[in-house]
């Protein structure tokens, strides 16, 4: 049920409106019912919103580091998950690491973030050092 306020010529009318079904509405004006014909058809509203539930696909990676397509002896960037600034490294050039293995820790959004091998092998380059200033996407370091 809706309520208005009109001013028509000047004069003040107060319409109710109170039921609609398709191209019929009742209403009240001043006080007085009528039934009107609507010229086209309402859309009729629900009260309940409908809700969509939109299919997820699980992750296949039992766990997060957990190379999703690297293939073994390809070489892989770590890339940066946030942009930060680099407060420790704790691998260098030549160092095999494992999955999982920390790599370098990231201060983003006031918060330390361990940024974590995705891949077992040998560390090619580390493209970062202690105190920089990075954005997200940045390559880190290189896995091969």
């Amino acid at each position: 049920m809706k309520g208005y306020k009109l001013k028509i010529n000047g004069n003040d009318y107060k319409v109710v409106v109170k039921d609609v079904e398709g191209s019929t509405a009742e209403v009240e004006v001043n006080g007085t019912h009528y039934h009107v014909e609507v010229e086209r058809p309402t859309a009729q509203v629900s009260k309940t919103p409908k809700l969509v539930q939109v299919a997820t696909v699980p992750s296949s990676d039992s766990h997060q580091a957990t190379a999703k397509t690297a293939a073994p002896g390809a070489a892989s960037a770590v890339k940066s998950p946030l942009p930060g600034v680099i407060l420790d490294v704790y691998v260098k050039e030549g160092e095999t690491v494992a999955v999982g293995q920390k790599l370098l820790l990231l201060e983003a959004m006031k918060m330390e973030n361990s940024v974590e091998a995705d891949h077992a092998g040998k560390v090619t380059a580390v493209k970062v050092s202690k105190g920089d200033s990075i954005l997200e996407g940045a390559v880190l370091v290189i896995i091969e």
